[in-house]
């Protein structure tokens, strides 16, 4: 990779990640405001709607945005194209929950949630009008654009959802905060970024998107549908358990948006780039996965060791029943970083063929393992999740051993050491909750010492991946 390009991969996901921090660590604080203030029950009650809305989402976000990205020479025809057809799609779906939302009320016994799922499926029809502004920013890779219109929504809803939930609006306070937020982040995008629609369209362009897209499309779907399969079960047999789940998938998912998210919207576009070179793509999956891996590793094994102390300091003892599933989706996510390198690999060299096949494969099995547990309850389905991880994560790299030469156990050699270190990192934060101090200072000390006990350890064993980021900072102080 050139100088040039190496400059522009850097500073793109140092305002990736900037955008990331700054909204999660916005969202972040409002959760435990928001937490402090309403009940259980209403985030039960919120998440149902959220659930099902996620999967429509899909429509909108996956498939035709990710192939604007990867075409290589697309160009105003295929946005525009993309553009209208989000927006009679959206539209159409829009609709559809529209009327079905008496139906979805009734089938949870909630009188109220009609109403609420008409108004948060609002959030379809605006990410279809902000999808293709999306795609155009990554391919152009010009990250920046991002932060300023994410910080924008995720301020604005925090400042409306706050302000509802302490005047008594309960549940309505976290629809308003889930629907101002893309609508203030689309205004600002369309503000910022200088592509329009043009008053053209091409069945022919979207005919060959679609093409790529679909597989891409059925796949996100399989993979949303599957995940929030499991809140809707939750929901139906127990709505605070729903919340505890929903809470304790929350605060990992905020590393993961943090720095998985930041990288792999990076790779994509970078990948693509790239894309007739398979040397160079098994060189930046590598990289990705070490580099992700060493980051979220520490993170997730860290806060599991210390779900509970952070749970009562932070949102009191009533949500210590999310403490289980914290912890749970903790050691699930840390494998995080593998599947999304591996598939975006695959994305970038047009394999999307090979991501479908591989989302059936996943879910059919994710299905069996829910079916086998959902009869023992919640936490069983929970605990399911962790075999389902296992699977998910030996299929995604699977396939990547003979596209670019990057088998499943060369990848875990890799990460191998990293996943030793924060485990030991881990039982040292744990220990540390036996010495009996008030809540602040033990935090505080457990984060202290896992930072200094990883970060030791880097340098004793000589961490190639630690020397890369070093080398990383050094680079860009320079520049």
């Amino acid at each position: 990779m050139s100088t040039g390009n190496k400059k522009k991969v850097i500073t793109n996901f140092i305002w990736r990640f900037l955008e990331r921090i700054g909204a999660q660590g916005v969202s972040f604080i409002v959760s435990i405001v928001l937490g402090r203030i309403l009940d259980m029950e209403v985030y039960g009650t919120v998440a149902l709607i959220v659930v099902i809305t996620a999967i429509l989402q899909v429509l909108v976000d996956s498939g035709l945005g990710n192939a604007l990205i990867q075409k290589k020479d697309a160009d105003h025809l295929d946005f525009s194209s993309v553009f209208y057809f989000n927006i009679c799609a959206c539209a159409i779906l829009y609709m559809i929950m529209f009327f079905a939302a008496p139906f979805i009320a009734a089938f949870y016994k909630e009188d109220g949630l009609a109403a609420m799922v008409r108004v948060i499926s609002l959030t379809i029809v605006i990410s279809g009008v902000k999808n293709v502004q999306q795609a155009y920013v990554s391919r152009k890779m010009i990250f920046k654009k991002f932060f300023f219109s994410t910080i924008g929504g995720t301020i604005a809803s925090a400042v409306v959802g706050i302000w509802m939930a302490l005047k008594g609006f309960g549940a309505w306070a976290l629809v308003a905060q889930t629907v101002v937020n893309p609508a203030v982040d689309t205004i600002i995008l369309w503000i910022t970024v200088d592509w329009r629609p043009r008053a053209e369209f091409s069945f022919e362009r979207l005919k060959g998107l679609f093409s790529y897209g679909w597989k891409l499309l059925v796949s996100a779907l399989l993979n949303t549908g599957f995940e929030n399969l499991r809140g809707l079960v939750i929901g139906k047999i127990d709505k605070e358990q729903l919340a505890g789940f929903n809470r304790g998938q929350q605060f990992p998912m905020f590393i993961i948006n943090n720095i998985n998210t930041s990288i792999s919207s990076v790779l994509l576009p970078t990948m693509s780039e790239e894309q007739d070179d398979i040397a160079r793509i098994k060189m930046m999956t590598r990289r990705a996965i070490k580099t992700s891996t060493y980051f979220m590793a520490p993170a997730m094994l860290g806060l599991a060791a210390c779900s509970d102390v952070f749970i009562k300091l932070l949102l009191t003892e009533k949500w210590l029943p999310a403490v289980p599933f914290l912890i749970i989706f903790c050691i699930v996510d840390v494998f995080y970083p593998i599947a999304t390198a591996n598939l975006n690999a695959m994305m970038a060299i047009g394999r999307s063929d090979l991501f479908l096949k591989l989302e059936i494969i996943k879910k059919t099995t994710n299905l069996l393992i829910l079916i086998i547990t959902v009869r023992h309850g919640v936490m069983a389905i929970t605990y399911g999740m962790i075999a389902a991880e296992l699977v998910d994560q030996v299929v995604n790299a699977w396939p990547n051993k003979k596209l670019i030469g990057y088998s499943y156990f060369e990848q875990m050699r890799d990460i191998l050491p990293t996943l030793l270190l924060s485990a030991v990192m881990a039982a040292v934060v744990y220990c540390i909750r036996f010495l009996n101090m008030n809540l602040i200072f033990t935090l505080l000390v457990q984060i202290v010492a896992g930072v200094i006990v990883y970060v030791a350890g880097s340098v004793v064993f000589h961490f190639e991946t630690f020397n890369y980021v070093l080398g990383i900072i050094k680079d860009w102080k320079k520049q």
